[in-house]
Parts: C-alpha cells; structure tokens; sequence
C-alpha cells in the first residue's frame, strides 16, 4: 500500500518523535492510565498519515444473485471495458486461461448442489475459470477460490471442465457483464458477454423431487385442510402436467373453503383443461369479481381473456 505524505506531515512526525525521546523519562514515570492516554494520542496523530486518495475501480467489482429452481446463485466478479483495445485474441489471448473477469477470480456459489453440463456440482463457492477460442471455450469450476486472478492456477484444483459454443452478440458489450436468462421452474443459464462475443451454460437443479417430497408430506399424508397449502400443491400438479383430477380436487376444496382471485383462477383453468366450460365460465367470472372487488387489474384481465376463450 502507498501512503502519500507532505512535507509539512513530515516535519509534524519528526517533531512528534523528537518530543517523545525528549519526555521518555517522563514517560516513564508515568501511570498507567496515563500512559494509555499519551499512546492513544500518538497512535491518532499517526492515524492521518495513512490517508488514501479515493478513485474509481478500473476495473469495478460487481456482485449477481438469481434464485434457479430453489438454489440460490451468486456471482461475485469485476467488470473490465474495452477502453479501445481488442479483447478476446490479443488481451484475453486464446487458449490460455482467463480469470472471466478482472483482478480477483470470479467466484461462483451455489446453496444447494446443482447440475452444470450434466454433472452434479456440490453446494459451495468455486472460481469460475474460461479457456477463450475463437469458435468455442473451456469453462473451469475450480475448487481454489484464493487466487488473484489466473496466477497460480493448477488444474489439480479443476472440480469440473466443460466445452461451450462461443456466439456473436446483436450490440457491442464496452464492458464485461455475466447475468442470468431464460429462467424456468428449474433452470438458469448464465451468460457471459463481452466486446462482441457471447458464451451460455446452463444451470439446473433437480426441483420436482424435493415438491413432491413436500406435498406428499404435507398434503397426502397428513390429510390436510389447509386451503393455500391445497392451492400450491394444485398448482405445482397443474403446471407441471401431473395428475389433472388430483390438481381439481386440492383447487376445488381450498377454494370452497376460502376462495380468493387467484385460487378461483387457477380452478378456472383447471376446469378448463378437464373440458369444464360451464363451470370454468362461472369460476373465471367469480375470479374477476374478486379481482376487481380488490383492485387487482393484472388479474382481471387474466379472467376477461380466459372468458373470451371459453365463450
């Protein structure tokens, strides 16, 4: 770290030292609880000559976090630009590994164990190292989180290695950005982009046995009542093309019991599916009311589309 100094904070330091030799006796025969209180007002008087002028980051720190499925995402990178030079094949040379980033490596973490190029990653921070080539890369999840940067790097440390498409971008990217896209109940790809080059790898997680574990425990067997534990168990079964007449059956109760906008909805739908058009009419109109009655327009127009259908 470089410390600035001026000459007039110089000549204060030589003139604090040769005050302390001239009253170290003195020092000396002091208490204690004086002498906490002179050190104390030494150490603060030095205090101001490790001042730092504070600039921007070259190359800034960045952090990205995305829930996929039930797994928690997190990156944590910095973001260099162009600033002019041309990147991948002459900066970021190919063939050679690449931090993905700036200064520190980017670091990569996940809460639960997940899948990434079809192999289960465990839960856990890894760097995120790349092999850039003009037509495709090598991505790195590395167990050693504690370089700066690639310098060090051993492919002892390499957890997984996997191949990626490397595309062009429709814009130019001035500065190095990973975010995430196409979003579903259970996946995430994570991009990367930078200058005019784009690579993609896909994250997913293994969902639907952890939800039915849960509506199996907290639905089927313990018989439940529960109208909004009966709506997302109906939901879940709905959108993910399970059992349709178990789905009507959870909607039908929790709905019965204690109907609101969005779980009448749902049984619209439902009754939709199963060829209920009178019943799915009715329900999509009730559905509406409620809707309009709590001042919630995205799901009255919800309603006024699925009605126009059933008509």
């Amino acid at each position: 770290m470089n410390f600035y100094f001026t000459i007039c904070n110089q000549m204060e330091l030589l003139q604090v030292l040769s005050e302390f030799r001239i009253y170290s006796k003195t020092f000396r025969n002091m208490t204690t609880k004086l002498k906490l209180t002179f050190l104390f007002m030494l150490i603060a008087g030095f205090s101001g000559f490790a001042q730092q002028i504070q600039m921007p980051q070259a190359s800034p720190s960045a952090k990205v976090s995305q829930r996929v499925g039930l797994t928690d995402v997190t990156l944590e990178y910095s973001r260099p630009s162009t600033k002019g030079r041309k990147i991948f094949g002459e900066l970021v040379p190919y063939g050679q590994v690449w931090r993905t980033g700036a200064n520190g490596a980017t670091v990569i973490s996940f809460s639960t164990a997940v899948f990434v190029a079809g192999k289960e990653v465990p839960a856990g921070s890894y760097a995120l190292y790349s092999v850039p080539g003009k037509s495709d890369w090598t991505l790195v999840l590395s167990k050693n989180t504690q370089l700066w940067g690639a310098i060090g790097y051993d492919a002892k440390d390499d957890f997984l290695r996997f191949n990626v498409p490397a595309g062009k971008t429709s814009k130019k990217y001035e500065t190095f950005e990973i975010s995430f896209n196409n979003l579903t109940d259970n996946s995430a790809d994570v991009s990367l982009k930078w200058e005019n080059t784009r690579v993609d790898f896909k994250i997913s997680s293994n969902v639907d046995p952890i939800v039915m574990a849960d509506i199996k425990k907290y639905v089927i067997d313990a018989n439940s009542t529960d109208p909004g534990l009966l709506y997302q168990a109906a939901f879940y079964y709905f959108n993910n093309k399970k059992d349709i007449n178990q789905a009507y059956t959870w909607i039908k109760e929790s709905t019965d019991k204690d109907p609101k906008y969005w779980t009448v909805h749902l049984r619209a739908k439902i009754e939709a599916a199963l060829g209920m058009k009178t019943d799915a009419f009715q329900s999509a109109t009730k559905s509406r009311d409620l809707a309009t009655e709590a001042k919630n327009p995205d799901y009255v127009g919800l309603n006024e589309r699925l009605l126009k259908t059933l008509k």
